[in-house]
């Protein structure tokens, strides 16, 4: 097995490869890589035998994979979790849709962290997702079926889903490329939330080409992407967290990255954003926390009428997940008051912040994740550098910010020997394209 891209898939194609034999590569691909626990289910009748197709669209014949927690009606959609282990909707969610208008094929749901609720894809009630460099390692989350399944070339492209690095953490612990896009660039009707405020629908695959091809599909966004020059492009680095406290091989890494991009002819300029993360702390976990407890019983409401939101939460197994849920049951629950302070005052103070340091920046560069991919089982804390540090907070403390802020960010796979290592670029929010142009142009140099 290995990774494989639309355009490879597409020059198949049009030499004659059927899109059966397309299709049953995806089946003997997912047998071989069983043993990761990608994919939560596989619609093994459809693989024997392809619907005509819609041979005019941009994905025509191109498989993919969708995040379970993504609305299908071919489907069962689990959110990886027992109560809604044979819930199949009665329709697609939109994105869903846009891509099969295009002629790709859905061929399956991809496994996640049991209700998107973690970075590690440890369930407990599906069993854990593996990484494919090394079986006994994380994947990252939640979307970690997905970023196994593109990244062991089961399928080219797959959706995940984003609150505050689910797209962009299993991308860069797997080694393929990981977009969040700026939240509501794409619809999120029919997807099973944690909260409306950051979630989004992200793409996985294995080039940036792809990513944008995605994006120009989902978005609806044509607009044509412009290229950058090398020596106009100016990125800027944090020096208060996003580019502290690694471990040796990510700073061996971001530090040789940086200067290629610098050899390159890109200006790379240090920044301080350091009085972003009181407001960033103030607003990641009472947002989530709040609308949680809301939004997922108004998707039960809508899509799962016979799943009352207290037999969810009762045949919840992933202690994590179960935990965090039960905690917002009680006089423990987040108040309204840290609520709407997070969304009145936060927010807004956090941009007005983020604007200023990035004026004049085509993005900001950073490692995707602290640490490379820690081994299952290490769900409540992982030795960085020396020091026994908390799992899940260590994983997003790079990603987070971008999802408060609502900016796209994308992770690049750095060229590596061992584990792999992401390189994010964070962007500016509703430049999308822009940030999708720059990494594009910088790909091959983060690669190299």
């Amino acid at each position: 097995m290995k990774p494989v891209t639309i355009g490879e898939l597409q020059s198949l194609q049009k030499n004659n490869t059927s899109i059966t034999s397309i299709l049953r590569d995806v089946a003997r691909n997912a047998e071989a890589a069983k043993d990761l626990n990608a994919l939560q289910s596989l619609d093994s009748e459809l693989l024997e035998n392809p619907p005509a197709q819609n041979r005019t669209g941009k994905l025509s014949g191109i498989p993919f994979v969708a995040k379970d927690n993504i609305n299908t009606n071919s489907l069962p959609t689990s959110g990886g979790t027992p109560a809604l282990e044979t819930h199949t909707p009665a329709s697609n969610a939109p994105v869903i849709d846009k891509l099969l208008a295009e002629g790709a094929i859905l061929v399956g749901k991809a496994g996640l962290h049991e209700l998107a609720f973690g970075i590690t894809s440890n369930n407990s009630a599906m069993g854990a997702i593996r990484n494919p460099h090394d079986p006994n390692r994380i994947p990252g989350g939640s979307s970690g079926g997905t970023a196994v399944a593109v990244a062991t070339g089961i399928v080219p492209f797959g959706l995940g889903t984003d609150t505050g690095g689910s797209c962009r953490i299993p991308a860069a612990l797997c080694g393929v490329v990981g977009f969040r896009p700026s939240t509501h660039r794409y619809s999120a009707e029919g997807v099973i939330p944690l909260s409306h405020t950051r979630d989004t629908v992200g793409p996985f695959a294995n080039n940036v080409e792809d990513i944008i091809l995605i994006d120009e599909i989902l978005a609806g966004d044509e607009t044509p992407i412009m290229p950058q020059p090398l020596n106009e492009i100016h990125l800027g680095v944090d020096q208060s967290v996003l580019t502290q406290n690694f471990d040796s091989e990510t700073a061996h890494c971001f530090a040789k990255t940086l200067k290629k991009l610098a050899d390159a002819g890109v200006t790379i300029v240090d920044i301080d954003l350091s009085k972003i993360w009181e407001h960033n702390k103030a607003f990641s976990f009472p947002v989530v926390l709040y609308e949680v407890m809301r939004d997922l019983p108004n998707y039960l409401a809508k899509y799962a009428p016979n799943v009352s939101f207290e037999e969810l939460i009762a045949e919840i197994r992933s202690p994590d997940v179960e935990g965090v849920i039960k905690s917002q049951l009680g006089d423990g629950a987040m108040p309204a008051e840290a609520y709407e302070a997070a969304i009145n005052i936060h927010k807004p103070k956090m941009s007005e912040i983020y604007a200023d340091a990035t004026a004049g920046l085509d993005a900001i560069i950073f490692p995707t994740t602290p640490l490379r991919a820690s081994k299952i089982g290490e769900d409540e804390t992982v030795n960085l550098n020396g020091e026994m540090v908390p799992t899940f907070p260590t994983f997003i403390r790079n990603t987070d910010l971008g999802s408060n802020l609502g900016v796209p960010g994308i992770s690049i796979p750095a060229k590596t020997a061992g584990l792999p290592i992401g390189i994010e670029l964070d962007g500016k929010i509703g430049e999308d394209k822009k940030l999708l142009a720059l990494a594009s142009a910088l790909e091959n140099i983060i690669r190299r």
